[in-house]
């Protein structure tokens, strides 16, 4: 038995889309009921569950007569404006026959990198599991661009894990574990342990499941692995078929070893979870103070600005050879900054009024690449 199996106590478990619905859209009754019957005889001990649910785009194109996955964003949001009502209330009858209250929360990044949004995301899902209540996660596809998606819910999950301060995270698909190659082949073996890097060296990652209408692939579960057991989370990777026995801490799948550390939360969130909407170019100085001594970018170290990018964006802080060195929220508007650059703050507060004499990036909304 894996003991920090049996012993978490708040568990995050994201299920994909081809372990809910048919090959060709719709909602598959029977999966989602056994899915749920599987979360439900793992709530009834005094744990937390939170479920971060794939499924809307693909249960959605039945219904609009779709053949198979959009590729457009915009036919994408159609498709998950009609699925994600279908989805949660399918959730919500499941869940009722166990007594149990869902409560949708559908996130875009921006939920989650700005500092009051952040809060907002965390004290939600907070109170919903303080009622006893089963958080159904998932992107918000009907409004989320590219530049503000996740891009898939291995991801989100692993980066939810983290917001909630979850103990475990359980990734289901239609896959049993990470094999060395296709489980197809003769020569592929199970891989039941990850302990770090060096054990997925040769490893064969394939890509999208066999169904077809997830966005995901094995890729992004190692992935979304390494961004929780990053944050002191472990992780078990096996098929929606074995969930059962892999919350009750059976040595099914792949289970991969946590971190000793946790990060800051929010800071893990902006290292992992955002793109950066341009570049700031720092001198050997400025480097030298946000890197060694953990300080504020002021504007007197900044040489040059790169992309279109407003106050509370996401940019990257690069060296003089270009390479990020730290990812920050910026306190400007993209247009601000080339009059501010080199120029001290005391001396913007004079030319400009006290309204400049604030840093270009905290050091509270920066973390280090």
């Amino acid at each position: 038995m894996r003991d920090a199996v049996t012993a978490a106590r708040r568990v995050v478990v994201k299920i994909g889309s081809s372990s809910l619905t048919t090959a060709s859209g719709g909602l598959d009754d029977g999966q989602v009921d056994a899915l749920v019957d599987a979360l439900s005889l793992r709530g009834t001990d005094g744990r937390e569950v939170v479920l971060v649910s794939s499924g809307a785009i693909a249960a959605g194109l039945a219904p609009l007569g779709l053949p198979r996955r959009p590729r457009d964003l915009a036919t994408q949001q159609a498709a998950a404006s009609v699925g994600q009502g279908l989805l949660i209330g399918r959730y919500a009858a499941a869940f009722a026959r166990h007594g149990r209250t869902v409560g949708q929360v559908l996130l875009t990044v921006d939920d989650v990198t700005r500092r009051a949004h952040y809060r907002n995301a965390y004290r939600t899902l907070r109170k919903l599991l303080d009622l006893r209540a089963v958080p159904i996660v998932n992107e918000n596809d009907t409004v989320a661009t590219e530049e503000i998606r996740f891009g898939d819910n291995d991801r989100l999950a692993a980066l939810v894990a983290a917001l909630v301060d979850a103990d475990l995270l359980v990734l289901l698909s239609d896959v049993d574990a990470l094999w060395t190659g296709d489980p197809a082949r003769p020569d592929s073996r199970r891989i039941a342990e990850v302990h770090d890097e060096a054990d997925l060296v040769g490893v064969e990652i394939g890509g999208r499941g066999r169904a077809g209408v997830g966005t995901g692939g094995m890729v992004t579960k190692v992935e979304a692995a390494r961004i929780a057991t990053g944050f002191g989370i472990p992780v078990v990777l096996t098929s929606a078929a074995q969930a059962v026995a892999a919350l009750a801490g059976e040595p099914v799948g792949t289970y991969f070893h946590p971190s000793p550390r946790r990060p800051a939360a929010r800071l893990f969130w902006l290292a992992h979870a955002t793109a950066p909407r341009g570049r700031l170019h720092l001198d050997p100085g400025a480097v030298a103070a946000v890197v060694g001594r953990r300080k504020s970018l002021l504007p007197a170290g900044i040489t040059a600005v790169d992309g279109a990018f407003t106050a509370g964006d996401p940019v990257d802080l690069v060296d003089t050879s270009g390479a990020p060195v730290a990812r920050g929220l910026v306190n400007y508007d993209a247009i601000e900054l080339p009059g501010l650059l080199g120029r001290s703050t005391a001396d913007l507060a004079a030319a400009l009024g006290p309204a400049y004499e604030r840093e270009v990036v905290h050091r509270d909304d920066l973390v280090l690449l």
